[in-house]
């Protein structure tokens, strides 16, 4: 039991997960109201406003650097973590996403043409890297979630 205690303790690991948590209601919340429809995915899928990736390593980064020092070992890999994470966000995970929709309308064409119908399974998921700007939103929301939690 002294384990979960730990762990329910541990200021960085439980920024980050709010972080994430914070971030995927977000998104959920901005995909309803752009979208005009609620989908369960988002709350635990990738891609999309705020980027949960990013707003989950900058809270982990920011809260060992609050918690163990800007000089510290545990900072320096947190942080490196976080911009590795976040340029490959933005990079081939973003490319991706836009092959996935590419391949998709193509395979919508066909399908129109006369071809057998894809099932949602066998379809490519097109939610998998993010912009530059939802990079940005999830990175300003982890080091807001890492503050207020570990400095309130």
């Amino acid at each position: 039991m002294s384990y979960l205690y730990e762990i329910i303790g541990n200021k960085i690991l439980v920024s980050g997960v709010i972080s994430w948590a914070i971030a995927q209601v977000l998104k959920t919340l901005i995909y309803l109201c752009v979208n005009r429809k609620f989908e369960i995915e988002r709350l635990f899928g990738d891609g999309g406003m705020p980027s949960g990736h990013s707003a989950t390593v900058t809270a982990v980064a920011v809260s060992a650097g609050i918690q163990c020092g800007l000089s510290s070992p545990t900072f320096a890999v947190a942080t490196i973590l976080a911009i590795v994470v976040m340029h490959d966000a933005m990079g081939v995970r973003l490319e991706t996403g836009k092959q996935a929709k590419v391949i998709n309308d193509m395979v919508e064409m066909i399908e129109k043409l006369g071809g057998t119908d894809l099932t949602n399974e066998e379809k490519l998921k097109e939610f998998v890297g993010h912009t530059p700007l939802q990079v940005a939103m999830g990175f300003v929301l982890g080091i807001i979630v890492a503050i207020v939690f570990n400095l309130a």
